[in-house]
């Protein structure tokens, strides 16, 4: 495969033994040199970007790759107990595995499984998720000032910064990559 005809968002990739899924991509050409294939790429096992080009990556084969829903049940231990959505089968995940997921899982939520070869490779959180607050301090009002926040922790054990109005029980959006409060889900 060397043409972007080929090439779409969201394919997995296998490249020197790693998978990747396509972010994007796109064609550059300068001058009289013949047009270069650029492509943004995360792994699918450590969640960084990288960015290539065709040329850099040589032959790319497509892995066949399906996206299933599981829902999360419970904590066993360490791990964590999700169920296929069509299935109903129980799986058991290391904390490893789930990486920093794992600070936004709430029970009985469904989440996104990337599977290559019957195989789970991946959990995909979307950007913001709503999360309950476990506990924080007391609502203060700041006389107008908008910009003050406090600490409180989430109901899957997390600490973020929040604004005073914000009240044990609440349930707030998280900008999970950032763990930035986004506002109050209602």
């Amino acid at each position: 495969m060397s043409t972007t005809d080929q090439l779409r968002r969201g394919m997995v990739l296998r490249h020197q033994g790693n998978l990747y899924t396509v972010l994007d991509f796109w064609t550059a050409q300068s001058g009289k040199q013949r047009p270069t294939v650029h492509l943004k790429l995360r792994s699918v096992k450590h969640g960084n970007p990288v960015d290539r080009s065709l040329d850099e990556l040589g032959r790319i084969d497509e892995v066949p790759a399906e996206v299933r829903m599981m829902q999360y049940l419970y904590a066993a231990g360490g791990d964590r107990v999700f169920m296929d959505n069509e299935t109903f089968e129980e799986s058991s995940f290391a904390p490893n595995f789930l990486g920093s997921a794992i600070d936004f899982l709430v029970e009985s939520d469904s989440y996104r499984f990337l599977f290559v070869d019957g195989r789970p490779v991946s959990i995909q959180l979307p950007p913001v998720v709503a999360i309950a607050i476990a506990e924080t301090a007391p609502v203060e009002h700041a006389g107008g000032t908008s910009n003050i926040h406090k600490e409180a922790k989430l109901s899957s054990g997390i600490t973020v910064q929040v604004p005073l109005f914000i009240k044990t029980g609440d349930k707030i959006k998280i900008k999970v990559d950032t763990k930035e409060y986004q506002g109050k889900e209602h």
